[in-house]
Formats: structure tokens, C-alpha cells, sequence
């Protein structure tokens, strides 16, 4: 992505929203590395690769994540803090990097916005991921004034 803000909001791939909102609470919905609804990088992430080959994947799903809460902001506000962000890896069945990738997208939400984009987080390994996808991201953000 080097450095680039996804401001649109991701195009579902199934019933369901990108984000709802509950009073100052946004939560979106697991969004993988789509750019206009077309997966980018599709196969588990292999132990065997540096990690750095799954970084704009790891950066987009998780730029689409808050685009996605960013569209449930109303006139004047912003996104206040990630409260979690959930990074869900599909490896293969030796990789052991999951935190290390998951920095990726921290790094980005810090990017972003500063310390407030820094909450608790959770990598959670699986088998597979939706259309295939090496990485799948979900996180909980408060909102606040912008003033």
C-alpha cells in the first residue's frame, strides 16, 4: 500500500454490512486485502517466505477494516481509539509469525492515528479464510467529537 488511505468502503461479499455502530462503538466485519472487491493475494502465508511478501496484504485488509468503521461516522467525528483488532492468518501448518505479522497492521493503525490506534489484539491462526485469503481483519473502535 506504501503509505496510501483506503477511503472507500469495502464492497461486501456476502449478507452482511462492513460496519454497524452501537452508540460510540463501531464494529466491523472481517475485511480481507480486496481493492474494489477483488482479493489481491489469495494462498496461506508459508512459514517458508519472508514476511515482509505479505505486508500490503496485511496493510490493505486492515486499511479496508477502517474504512469501514470510518463509514459509520456522523458529521464531526472521528474515530476516538481501536479498542481490538483481531488479525486472523491463514498459515501453513509451520508458520509460527503471527504476532510479528499482525505488527503490520498495527504499524498502520499507528500510522494513522498515533497512540489511539494501538488497543489490545489478538492473531489468531486458521485453516482457511474467505475467498482464499492469506489474512482477515476485524477490530472495535470508540468514537468521540472531532473537536
Amino acid at each position: 500500500m506504501n503509505g496510501k488511505t483506503v477511503t472507500a468502503q469495502p464492497v461486501p461479499q456476502g449478507k452482511y454490512r462492513p460496519a454497524a455502530r452501537h452508540g460510540d462503538r463501531v464494529y466491523t466485519s472481517g475485511m480481507t486485502p480486496r481493492l474494489n472487491g477483488i482479493l489481491t493475494l489469495e494462498g496461506q502465508v508459508c512459514a517458508g517466505r519472508p514476511l515482509a511478501d505479505y505486508r500490503d496484504a496485511v496493510v490493505l485488509a486492515c486499511a479496508n477494516a477502517l474504512a469501514a468503521a470510518r463509514g459509520q461516522l456522523r458529521s464531526g467525528e472521528k474515530i476516538a481509539e481501536v479498542l481490538s483488532l483481531t488479525v486472523f492468518i491463514a498459515g501453513d501448518k509451520d508458520f509460527r509469525a503471527h504476532s510479528q505479522l499482525a505488527d503490520f497492521a498495527s504499524d498502520y493503525l499507528f500510522e494513522q492515528l498515533g497512540q489511539a490506534g494501538i488497543g489490545a489484539r489478538a492473531a489468531v491462526g486458521a485453516a482457511t479464510l474467505p475467498g482464499n485469503a492469506p489474512v482477515e481483519i476485524q477490530l472495535v473502535a470508540a468514537v468521540s467529537r472531532d473537536d
